[in-house]
């Protein structure tokens, strides 16, 4: 019996140092799988780190007298183009954007108070207006804000009857604005015709002699990029093509009687 027990003690011993053994060397094993998979997770955010795009300029406006001056005759070459009153784009401009000053137009150049709407694919961020977090458009610069403000207005069949208007006619364009729903507010139109009379926007609505100048050139260089064709390549967006050739996306859609915003590769689009 003694014999018996001997073996059994040894037996015991042997069966325990095992499983110690084991356990211990499991533990190790789950230790080198997660900091292994630590290590491939850290590789991952190289793979998405977003496009360099276009630098933001910010601008700092002291007076209203000050953003008048900065884009007055920006808001002329745009009333050559499109036809819309240097007078109303400037006033629109000016309460849009809160003189300049307003959180909207500092972190995003939109001084029109435009928002992203169905199909536009350039940047964009969210701002509390009529309802909390809705989606703006974002501009480098806001120039580009002004000449959306254009497109926005000529694209748009509900906006047709305000160029049936004079472009003198600046009282009616404040009116039609409202009733075509651009805002909300019911004082809208006294705000913009208070804003132009206060700053004798009016005297805008007259083109000057350098702005004719400028427009001239501009109409130049758009014949002669009309003349560009793009060959689609793999990774092209309407929105890459647009920012490339300095044409809008509509512009782009128009041009090449676009129902939709789908590219194909070895696709042929006109650049003007």
């Amino acid at each position: 019996m003694k014999k018996y027990s001997f073996f059994f003690c040894i037996f015991f011993l042997v069966i325990g140092c095992k499983s110690k053994k084991t356990t211990i060397h499991s533990g190790k094993l789950r230790t080198k799988n997660v900091v292994s998979h630590k290590k491939k997770e850290a590789v991952k955010p190289n793979k998405e780190e977003p496009k360099k795009t276009e630098k933001f300029v910010s601008f700092k406006f002291n007076s209203a007298e000050e953003y008048i001056n900065t884009f007055s005759e920006i808001a002329q070459i745009e009333m050559l183009a499109y036809g819309i009153p240097a007078s109303i784009t400037l006033a629109q401009g000016l309460l849009e954007s809160g003189y300049g000053k307003g959180e909207l137009a500092m972190k995003t150049n939109n001084h029109f108070g435009i928002k992203c709407h169905t199909g536009w694919e350039g940047d964009y961020d969210f701002h509390d207006d009529d309802e909390k977090g809705e989606c703006f458009r974002k501009y480098n610069h806001p120039r580009y804000s002004y000449r959306d403000h254009s497109i926005f207005l000529t694209t748009r069949s509900r906006y047709a009857f305000l160029f049936d208007y004079h472009h003198k006619d600046y009282k009616s364009w404040a009116k039609g604005l409202r009733k075509a729903g651009y805002a909300t507010d019911k004082k809208y139109p006294q705000k913009l015709i208070y804003l132009i009379d206060k700053y004798q926007l009016y005297n805008y609505d007259s083109p000057s002699k350098n702005s004719e100048v400028k427009q001239k050139r501009n109409s130049n260089t758009i014949s002669k990029r009309s003349k560009k064709r793009h060959i689609v390549q793999k990774g092209d967006t309407l929105y890459s093509i647009s920012k490339k050739y300095y044409i809008s996306v509509e512009d782009l859609m128009r041009i090449n009687k676009m129902k939709n915003t789908n590219l194909a590769i070895g696709q042929e689009l006109v650049v003007k």
